[in-house]
């Protein structure tokens, strides 16, 4: 079975996207998750949960920020609160919060989401015998090593359908140093819609902006593999991911009704190819005109994604 996991940026658009069919809700808070539409408080965090779970879903939750000394402290009382409002999973790239986990007391089930890293079978393996029960796979990786990857792990793995994807995270304050040194006072945020081009290439768009965990900058065009759909189904990629980071509000909810139809068809054996370039083309009616999209990394040649 075909599980879609959407991101969620309020409470409101959390019911519709389980109205619509998303499977899971992914959400968390900025202080241990990354790249989040929405950094929710405790209380909603719980709401979310207790929606998910009135709608028969499950919800996973971020916690795989890049932990120093003293946020890795901070996990335990988090991972506590976590496990007594029911999450279900959560997502996790620091070995230190696997460590803080081996407390039964702590643990909950985690999908390894160690960003650009996960490219092989034997690493999501390695954490699958350490209690994953998931993994996030790297968006550079490409349909033929995708295909061996998904083969030969012991647990589901989640690709990108999807979505924004991001090409670099310092925790470095990048854009307010350079703020700094040109004398300028300005927001740094994600809603100030900041991003980088390559001289000449007015074209390129990378999304930037800062935020507690850093500078974050992303692909110039976002994923869409709406028509490569059926033979993530034939691979048994189990997660479907969908990013709405720069895919704000209602459009967002109507893009994953058209994912969650194109899910029930495939399952259905009802799917064409025609069907896909249609389903395509009405995301792409959809996604924010100032955004680009193509298949990412899907389609190279694994010999030149080094």
């Amino acid at each position: 079975m075909i599980e879609l996991i959407a991101t969620v940026e309020s409470i409101q658009q959390a019911e519709e996207l389980l109205k619509v069919g998303m499977d899971c809700l992914y959400f968390g808070e900025d202080q241990f998750g990354l790249r989040l539409p929405t950094s929710f408080t405790r209380q909603e965090q719980k709401e979310l949960t207790d929606l998910a779970h009135a709608y028969g879903k499950k919800v996973s939750v971020a916690v795989n920020a890049i932990f120093h000394n003293d946020g890795i402290d901070l996990v335990p009382e988090y991972l506590a609160f976590l496990k007594e409002i029911g999450v279900d999973t959560i997502t996790v790239g620091d070995p230190g919060v696997v460590q803080i986990m081996k407390n039964p007391a702590l643990f909950i089930p985690y999908r390894y989401d160690a960003q650009v890293v996960v490219t092989s079978s034997k690493q999501i393996n390695f954490w699958a015998n350490r209690g994953a029960v998931a993994a996030v796979v790297a968006r550079e990786v490409p349909r033929q090593s995708l295909e061996i990857l998904a083969a030969e792990s012991m647990v589901p793995v989640e690709v990108l359908v999807y979505g924004a994807t991001c090409i670099h995270q310092s925790r470095r304050p990048l854009l307010q140093n350079y703020y700094n040194f040109i004398e300028k006072d300005d927001s740094v945020t994600k809603d100030r819609g900041l991003f980088l081009s390559e001289p000449k290439k007015d074209e390129t768009h990378y999304s930037i902006y800062e935020d507690r965990n850093g500078t974050h900058i992303f692909a110039s065009n976002d994923v869409l593999l709406a028509a490569h759909l059926d033979e993530l189904e034939g691979m048994k990629v189990a997660q479907w991911k969908l990013e709405g980071i720069f895919s704000p509000g209602q459009n967002f909810v109507d893009i994953a009704s058209l994912f969650a139809k194109a899910r029930d068809a495939i399952q259905a054996g009802k799917w064409s190819q025609e069907d896909g370039l249609a389903l395509e083309e009405q995301v792409r009616q959809l996604h924010p005109p100032v955004r680009e999209l193509d298949t990412g990394f899907y389609l190279l040649d694994p010999s030149i994604v080094k």
